[in-house]
C-alpha cells in the first residue's frame, strides 16, 4: 500500500477489522518466537540440502529486490503511488515479504515453517491489508479507480496507466517532493528513509544461518552431552 494511517471507526463499535487487528497485534510477537523455534528445530533435526538453498534464492531475491523497488516509490501519507511495482499490484511489499518467506520455507523443505509463515501472514496482513484500503479510501478519492485497474496482490503483467491529468499521477494530492525525489521515478533517499536495507541485512543473517547455524548447534549440543 502506499500509504498508512488510522481509521475513524468508533472504538465503542469495533468492526471486524478493528477486532482482528487487535488480535494480530497480541499474537505478532508470540508468533514470531513460534517461528523462530520451529525455524531452530527444523535447522537442528536435518541440514539444509544445497539443491534447496539454491533453488530457495529464485524466490528470495526477487522479493528482496520487490521490496526495495517499492520502497523506492511509496510516499506513505503524502500521496496515492501509483507509479513503479505499484502499477502492478497494490501490495508489492507484502507480497515480496511472502515471497521471501516462502524462499527460506523452500530453502528448509519444511512444511511446519510453510504452514506456520502462510498462518502468519493470514493472520497479520489480512487486517492490515483492510485497514490501509479504508485509510487510502477515505484519503484519495481516486483509489476506488485505482483498485479497479490494479489487483490487490497478485501483480498484473503490464502496468497499469491512470487517468490523464488524475492527482495521483501529477502528485497533486501529495504534500510535496522531498529532496532528491522525483515524481513517478524511484528514489534512492527514499529507499533509505523507509531503511529497506534492513530487508537485505535480515536475507545474508538468515541465509548465514543456513550454513553456520547448524554447525554450531551441534557443537553445542555435543558439549552439553
Amino acid at each position: 500500500m502506499s500509504s498508512t494511517g488510522t481509521s475513524p471507526q468508533a472504538a465503542g463499535n469495533p468492526d471486524w477489522i478493528t477486532r482482528w487487528q487487535r488480535v494480530a497485534r497480541r499474537i505478532r510477537v508470540p508468533l514470531g518466537f513460534v517461528t523462530a523455534a520451529l525455524y531452530l528445530f527444523e535447522l537442528w533435526r536435518r541440514a539444509p540440502l544445497p539443491g534447496a538453498v539454491a533453488w530457495s534464492v529464485v524466490l528470495v531475491v526477487p522479493g528482496l529486490w520487490l521490496r526495495g523497488y517499492a520502497a523506492g516509490y511509496v510516499k506513505k501519507n503524502r500521496e496515492l503511488t501509483v507509479s513503479g511495482p505499484y502499477a502492478h499490484t497494490r501490495n508489492p511489499l507484502y507480497l515480496g515479504s511472502m515471497l521471501m518467506a516462502a524462499g527460506f520455507a523452500l530453502a528448509l523443505l519444511s512444511w511446519p515453517v510453510a504452514l506456520v509463515l502462510a498462518a502468519g501472514f493470514f493472520a497479520i496482513y489480512v487486517p492490515v491489508i483492510a485497514s490501509e484500503e479504508r485509510f487510502l479510501r477515505a484519503t484519495f478519492p481516486e483509489f476506488d479507480a485505482y483498485c479497479r485497474r490494479v489487483p490487490r496482490l497478485l501483480p498484473r503483467l503490464i502496468a497499469a496507466r491512470g487517468p490523464a491529468g488524475s492527482g495521483a499521477e501529477t502528485g497533486k494530492g501529495g504534500n510535496g517532493l522531498g529532496k532528491g525525489e522525483k515524481q513517478g521515478a524511484f528514489s534512492f533517499s527514499l529507499y533509505l528513509r523507509h531503511r529497506e536495507y534492513n530487508a537485505a541485512i535480515g536475507v545474508a543473517l538468515l541465509y548465514a544461518s543456513l550454513l553456520l547455524l547448524r554447525p554450531v548447534i551441534g557443537a553445542v549440543a555435543h558439549g552439553l552431552r
